[in-house]
């Protein structure tokens, strides 16, 4: 199954509910405009609800279940959608009862958009909708780019809204047979709440493995690698995983027992585990004074960024930029430690020599590599990464399958260059983190 197919039963999933909503609609539904405007009403109500619930759904990040979605990465921006669109159609659904209702009287309106305090059943949705307000509003780049921790915080909210809409609707649902109302919600509120219970309590508990700092490595000016000895398990993963990685360092200034994702840097048949940490904010700055013997615990991994992580079945180009070399590094490490050949053209674009992070083992490993092209980009010289730029490093760029891991605007960057040497998205490969 394709990614592209598993996010498209996903929303066919979230729409279902409306699907069966609107099945069951008499002729009286559309009898009068009032009518019209109440069952458009619960219909965004019950859409709502159900994408809200899918949205729960997909946030319980359980190892692998992201691999068919192409990734954790792109399985949230699925989540994330549904939750922006559950919070519009939500909000339109008082609104539009409202108007309904104001085909009766002024006071039929206000009634419904202000019930009385003992009404209990309609201030549970309205609670639940200014929860939401709350918790997605950061999610929105209209506020700015919220703070990583204090947007998880916010998100916590997300269990009480989804409690507090759901026994609005089980209070006041209607346009469906009772039993086939109550098995619908209630399908999706088990799913719902198993994500976040595994997500929030079992994760935390049985998802999450023990290792220690061993060794701390700084690559560059503001980068360090960590390398982690496990306790007992060892975590299984493909090079171009990421883990989120938990530190318990009492001497950090800031960042202590928050979990970050990361990118790992090992190969995945080697005994630890490693991640480079570039000084990006509080926390990862905080990062590059941790100390060998520091406690750490790892949950994933996550992702699926190349999709052949174990060898090079056809030609391609990769493209780094900064810290972004961190994937290519762990594929890199993976392939010599196998002794596979890779007909690969890499393009490593940095700002300046003193910020090549892994600079010497990057070429060694170039050379010991058969097919292996290995060009570094520094935009203080060459400016942004051009088309000319590509097509003198790889000539061949239009028979290769391109794999792109660095800031947004380099990585769009490079798919205009590459949609333009007549390269077709599906292998074109991207990888970012976006409040993960």
């Amino acid at each position: 199954m394709s990614a592209r197919t598993a996010h498209r039963l996903v929303w066919l999933a979230a729409l279902l509910p409306s699907v069966i909503f609107l099945a069951h609609l008499d002729a009286s539904a559309i009898a009068s405009t009032s009518a019209v405007l109440n069952s458009t009403g619960r219909l965004t109500g019950v859409a709502g609800l159900s994408m809200l619930l899918m949205a729960a759904i997909l946030s319980a990040r359980v190892p692998g279940f992201d691999r068919p979605f192409g990734g954790l990465t792109r399985l949230w921006r699925t989540h994330h959608l549904l939750g922006a669109w559950s919070l519009i159609l939500l909000l339109l659904h008082p609104v539009l009862l409202a108007f309904s209702a104001a085909g009766a009287s002024i006071d039929s309106a206000a009634a419904t958009l202000l019930p009385p305090l003992s009404d209990l059943a309609s201030w549970s949705g309205w609670a639940a909708l200014v929860l939401m307000m709350i918790f997605l509003a950061p999610s929105f780049s209209f506020f700015g780019r919220p703070r990583y921790e204090r947007w998880k915080k916010i998100h916590r909210l997300a269990g009480p809204a989804v409690a507090l809409a759901l026994v609005h609707d089980f209070w006041l649902s209607r346009g469906l047979p009772t039993w086939l109302d109550i098995a619908l919600w209630s399908a999706l509120a088990l799913l719902a709440v198993g994500a976040v219970g595994w997500r929030f309590v079992f994760s935390r508990r049985i998802g999450r493995l023990a290792y220690t700092v061993s060794e701390v490595t700084a690559v560059a000016n503001n980068v360090v690698e960590l390398s982690l000895e496990p306790h007992g398990r060892k975590l299984r993963h493909e090079a171009g995983n990421f883990i989120y990685l938990t530190l318990e360092d009492a001497s950090l200034a800031a960042g202590r027992g928050e979990e970050h994702p990361y990118t790992l840097s090992s190969s995945p048949d080697e005994r630890q585990l490693r991640v480079a940490i570039k000084s990006l904010g509080d926390a990862s700055r905080a990062t590059q004074t941790i100390r060998p013997g520091t406690t750490a615990r790892v949950e994933g991994p996550y992702g699926r960024f190349f999709v052949t992580p174990d060898r090079v079945p056809e030609p391609e180009l990769w493209v780094a930029g900064g810290i972004g070399v961190t994937p290519f590094l762990a594929r890199m490490r993976h392939l010599q430690r196998r002794g596979e050949t890779a007909d690969v053209c890499m393009i490593f674009c940095v700002q300046d020599p003193a910020r090549e992070i892994f600079a010497t083992e990057l070429q060694n490993l170039a050379d010991q590599l058969e097919g292996f092209r290995l060009n570094i980009h520094y935009f203080y010289r060459e400016g942004p990464l051009s088309g000319s730029y590509l097509d003198e490093a790889c000539p061949d760029i239009s028979r290769r399958s391109v794999y792109i891991c660095g800031p947004e605007p380099l990585n769009a960057l490079v798919q205009q260059h590459a949609a333009a040497a007549g390269i077709a998205a599906s292998r074109i490969h991207t990888e970012e983190f976006e409040l993960l």
